[in-house]
């Protein structure tokens, strides 16, 4: 079945119940899905089976546990050195997520440092890469969203 298939109104009821408390129990979703609790567990093994579901995670407060600074980085990198550059990343507690992009930019990062001082070492450690444009965030008056159906 493919992953469209997979995505019918049931389908999306139990997203949206498992977005809200990724801690809900079976019976809980499988009451906001309209199913039983066996085809519940076997929709939401099939949804993670085919990647639709990547996982589910706690959502952290970055001050509250000491990384009151957070900032998106934008960072042109040549083409031959992508790879060794993503490698470098992947091993940086302070980048929160990457996205490759379009425009001026090869990459898009987010990260979140402990002071100013921290982030002025982790932009002069990937500087090396290439040129890079940092925003501070102020504010976040819109948190990550879950995912609605289009």
């Amino acid at each position: 079945m493919t992953e469209t298939h997979m995505l019918d109104d049931k389908a999306w009821k139990l997203l949206q119940a498992l977005q809200a408390d990724g801690r809900a129990p079976l019976k809980t979703l499988a009451e906001a899905a309209g199913l039983s609790i066996a085809a519940t567990a076997e929709r939401l093994k099939r949804l993670q089976e085919a990647g639709v579901v990547r996982g589910v995670h706690a959502d952290l407060d970055p001050a509250k546990v000491g990384l009151p600074i957070q900032a998106l980085i934008g960072i042109t990198v040549g083409q031959p050195h992508k790879q060794a550059f993503l490698k470098a990343l992947r091993a940086r507690n302070e980048v929160l997520e990457c996205h490759h992009v379009t425009g001026a930019d090869s990459y898009m990062m987010s990260v979140a440092v402990v002071n100013m001082s921290a982030l002025e070492s982790f932009l002069g450690d990937i500087n090396r890469w290439g040129e890079t444009r940092t925003a501070i965030v102020m504010s976040t008056p819109i948190f990550r969203r879950g995912l609605r159906r289009p």
